[in-house]
């Protein structure tokens, strides 16, 4: 009897350090193989990250070719990679991103079941122009036409889907690894500084952060961990900050874990300013490290936090309340510490997701989920915001 086979199409390959989908595949693949499955991951040639040496043997890593820029890169290694699996013809295929969603029907007309992660509501994304939003949005509709089964990352993230496209679908969020005592880097002083990561996009509220970090920071450090990639207003403005202000630090893009997980291990308070998409691996990831976090308030957020964060508006005078209230109170930084700590564990292991997808391949590998599933009701997702504050949130954000 030979062993089950997995294609992962989507991802920038195996094993990378890009995003959370790369994240989630350097879990997911070693899981699969040690559970006996064939697992080959697509990736990119020229983006991929140097020493695959790092990675497990046993998953084979396969780049294709692509066009290298913003709007094309994901349709075109997305096209190359399942022409590739349509041929190789595996059990299943787990792919990422609606944007391939176009690209289904060459692995139905194989034969090849498919379970596709949708990722977050990227027709929404302001980074996007408006024909990269119509062009995601298609991609949407394509992937509910033709998805054999679906994966949401949070429950109020399918509860759209079922509205907007009569798709229902597993729920599998992201996990995080718990801190390990790390110390703390560059001469920061541990619950001294606060932090932000994200990529500098205008949904992830970087803008309105280095407005309130000014002021914050006449008081502590402000870390800001990430980059647009490609230079511009934001960078601009954090360059000008940290050129006149020393309590400003700006560590660009950070691939090695060791480090970036120290800066959240040993924060005192991380801002997570995500606002479209599901939930966030970053914020999931800070939570397992005991990160006590103001976030944006948003659905998503509130669902992966639950009562162990706090909210703000996405505004100057919001974000500098919140944060200041949380940084004068070392009580409140350690119970939203333990709290948020106590509920990766409940909720997002990364055991507890890898064998989420397991279950949901292994289905479709033995053509039990090969039917679109179709929701007629509303899912009624948990983490909607609730009419009171959450423990320890500014009253002034009610």
């Amino acid at each position: 009897m030979t062993n089950p086979s997995v294609h992962i199409i989507g991802t920038r390959g195996y094993p990378s350090y890009y995003g959370g989908f790369e994240t989630l595949v350097r879990r997911l693949a070693p899981y699969l193989a040690d559970q006996g499955w064939d697992v080959t991951v697509y990736g990119r040639g020229r983006t991929a990250d140097a020493g695959k040496a790092d990675g497990d043997s046993r998953i084979r890593s396969i780049d294709t070719v692509g066009v290298e820029s913003k709007s094309l890169s994901t349709l075109s290694y997305g096209l190359t990679s399942t022409a590739h699996c349509a041929y190789a013809k595996p059990d299943v295929a787990l792919v990422m991103n609606v944007a391939n969603g176009f690209w289904l029907p060459l692995l139905r007309a194989r034969g090849i079941p498919t379970l596709v992660n949708v990722d977050g509501i990227e027709w929404e994304r302001a980074k996007w122009g408006n024909a990269a939003k119509k062009l995601f949005r298609a991609g949407a509709t394509a992937t509910a036409r033709h998805a054999d089964n679906l994966v949401f990352d949070s429950k109020a993230l399918g509860a759209r889907w079922s509205e907007e496209f009569n798709r229902t679908g597993e729920f599998i969020p992201y996990g995080g690894s718990f801190g390990k005592d790390r110390p703390v880097v560059d001469g920061l002083e541990r619950r001294g500084y606060i932090l932000m990561v994200a990529r500098f996009v205008p949904e992830n509220t970087v803008a309105e952060f280095l407005e309130a970090a000014e002021q914050l920071s006449e008081r502590w450090d402000v870390v800001v961990v990430g980059s647009s990639g490609y230079g511009g207003e934001l960078e601009d403005r954090l360059t000008a900050l940290t050129e006149r202000n020393p309590r400003v630090r700006w560590f660009g893009h950070v691939s090695d874990d060791e480090v970036l997980f120290s800066l959240w291990e040993n924060c005192g308070v991380y801002f997570h300013g995500h606002s479209v998409g599901g939930t966030n691996p970053a914020l999931v990831q800070a939570m397992a490290l005991g990160a006590a976090t103001v976030a944006r308030d948003t659905v998503f957020n509130r669902e992966v936090l639950g009562d162990s964060g706090v909210f703000a508006k996405p505004n100057r005078d919001a974000i500098f309340i919140a944060i200041d209230q949380m940084m004068s109170s070392s009580q409140l930084q350690q119970e939203l510490s333990r709290s948020a700590v106590s509920r990766v564990a409940e909720i997002y292991t990364w055991e507890s997701v890898c064998s989420s997808y397991q279950r949901a391949l292994h289905a479709l590998a033995n053509n039990t989920t090969l039917s679109p599933s179709v929701s007629k009701d509303t899912v009624s997702p948990e983490g909607r915001p609730s009419s009171g504050s959450s423990p320890g949130e500014a009253r002034t954000e009610k």
